[in-house]
């Protein structure tokens, strides 16, 4: 089985995965677990500021925007069904 893991910050505009784990070490680790960056939970990358950053994301029926230092702590499995 070919491993699709990669972080939130490596995710491609309008590609999407399941998020697998976040590094609980970080700072900000519990206000993304409270937003509901939770293992399990589908979210998409909707699209990147003109120089690469923030990135905007959909989950749980909201867009929000990340830094990519925020995002790189998020572990997703990317879709390959096409979803």
């Amino acid at each position: 089985m070919i491993n699709n893991t990669i972080c939130l910050a490596d995710l491609k505009e309008n590609e999407s995965g399941i998020i697998t784990s976040i590094d609980t070490k970080s700072a900000t680790a519990q206000r993304l677990l409270d937003l509901g960056f939770v293992p399990g939970t589908p979210i998409k990358a909707l699209k990147r500021a003109p120089m690469g950053d923030p990135t905007t994301f959909e989950i749980r029926g909201y867009q929000l925007g990340l830094r990519r230092s925020e995002s790189e702590i998020i572990e997703v499995e990317i879709n390959t069904n096409g979803k």
